[in-house]
């Protein structure tokens, strides 16, 4: 038996980490501890099940337990780490004492922020993150009358657009004056909103939540806010993630200012032969270099291959982020990357502004959508720095592609005459991206 590698977490960064690390040494003993009852699930899945747009959870698991069993990976399910000990090379199991370890990955993803209102632990308040709750709560959903989504974070979006396809009275208060006002900017939003109306939702921008309120026996009935009481036989609670770092700060590992683990490219931590992949790191951002966290589901799974491989003797680097993201919400596609005018602005980071509304389709072509698309050029290279998009289809692609155009330094000349498939059922003669960029260079002219 060769090296014990020993992983911290059975989600998309635990378990990237352990396939990875039995692939680069097969010789390995690799386990993994995990807290649930489950690994190597889909929870970005979840809102999707409860909307009914996903008919079960059980297509949420990617590979059964005999699987992992079969490649060689021993996974400890509802096992909980309490400490670890670099000095010692050991991680303690609740109930079972110190385990030793040669190497070590921690995946201990992310915590919901506290509310930071009273009535936190009243019954009744909903986090979406273990499929098995979910289960249980997806049961409840189906004598739900009134929900309240609290924060319209990434999550907020989808569960709110989830809450209101199951017929449910939705609510979203939301301190920010729109949604997703942290990463979004409000002619992007405005879209979701209108079909957000179209589909009965009922949103509270500029409106924090100020109490939790009971109904005498434990459990909530209402949301207080300034503008009086919203009520909720459900409260979603979709507040920012924040890194699970626990185990990490008590051991002694370095912690950056977003409060995720410092990691270098190789996803290696401030203490020798422990690793860190996901949730709960922090990592640079490619244009701005402002470290991040909070990332998806993608990121985390890419950080734990890197993590395994490296924590396994093998040699693989992680790149600095410039985030593509997409999703759905209510009934349009938005993402982006890097950042939009809004961040870019709260930044002080300058910028030249391409803009275009075109379609996703040839004009005539059944079921044509429209798409916004916004560019942000940096003045005088014109490099890309960022992007913005809403639509009815083709977001993620092109968020895909505009991530690659922002690292590689692709210009706005580049973009206005870049080449495009055009072909009436999947692409317009043109591209919402090039005119975007042609739309650029002309405010330059002004």
């Amino acid at each position: 038996m060769g090296r014990k590698i020993v992983v911290v977490g059975g989600g998309a960064a635990g378990i990237g980490a352990a396939g990875a690390a039995k692939a680069t040494d097969r010789s390995a003993e690799v386990v993994v501890y995990t807290e649930y009852e489950d690994a190597a699930y889909s929870p970005c899945g979840i809102p999707y099940v409860h909307g009914k747009e996903i008919p079960s959870f059980e297509s949420l698991f990617l590979a059964t337990k005999q699987t992992y069993v079969d490649a060689g990976i021993d996974i400890h399910y509802e096992t909980r780490v309490t400490a670890v000990d670099v000095a010692a090379k050991t991680v303690s199991i609740e109930g079972q004492g110190a385990q030793p370890w040669d190497r070590l990955v921690l995946g201990t993803g992310f915590d919901y922020a506290d509310p930071g209102i009273p009535g936190g632990d009243l019954q009744g308040l909903y986090y979406v993150k273990n499929i098995r709750q979910a289960m249980e709560w997806d049961k409840v959903l189906d004598s739900v009358k009134v929900a309240v989504v609290l924060e319209a974070s990434p999550l907020g979006l989808e569960m709110v657009t989830a809450l209101a396809h199951r017929g449910i009275e939705t609510h979203v208060v939301d301190a920010a004056p729109w949604a997703l006002a942290e990463a979004t900017d409000p002619d992007i939003a405005q879209p979701v909103e209108e079909s957000w109306t179209e589909m009965g939702v009922k949103m509270h921008w500029n409106t924090p939540a100020r109490e939790l309120v009971g109904d005498g026996e434990g459990h909530v009935r209402a949301v207080r806010t300034d503008d009086g009481e919203l009520p909720a036989d459900l409260v979603v609670v979709c507040t920012k993630k924040v890194p699970n770092t626990r185990l990490a700060t008590a051991a002694g590992l370095k912690i950056g200012s977003t409060g995720g683990i410092i990691v270098d490219e190789r996803m290696a931590t401030s203490a020798a032969d422990v690793f860190s992949a996901g949730d709960c790191n922090e990592l640079p951002h490619g244009v701005s270099n402002v470290p991040i966290q909070g990332l998806s589901g993608s990121h985390a799974y890419a950080q734990g291959k890197v993590a395994g491989t490296n924590a396994a003797g093998g040699k693989r680097a992680y790149q600095p982020v410039y985030v593509p993201w997409g999703m759905v919400a209510g009934k349009w596609m938005i993402g982006g990357v890097s950042f939009g005018e809004t961040l870019a602005t709260a930044l002080g980071i300058p910028y030249v502004l391409g803009v275009a509304n075109g379609i996703s389709r040839a004009r005539y072509y059944p079921e044509m959508k429209r798409v916004r698309v916004k560019l942000l050029a940096e003045p005088g290279t014109l490099r890309l720095i960022g992007a913005q998009m809403v639509g009815g289809e083709g977001i993620k692609e092109r968020a895909d592609f505009l991530a690659m155009a922002v690292k590689t330094g692709i210009t706005l000349e580049d973009l206005a005459f870049m080449e495009n498939v055009y072909s009436p059922p999947i692409g317009a003669l043109n591209e919402p991206i090039a005119v975007a960029a042609q739309n650029g260079l002309a405010s330059l002219k002004q």
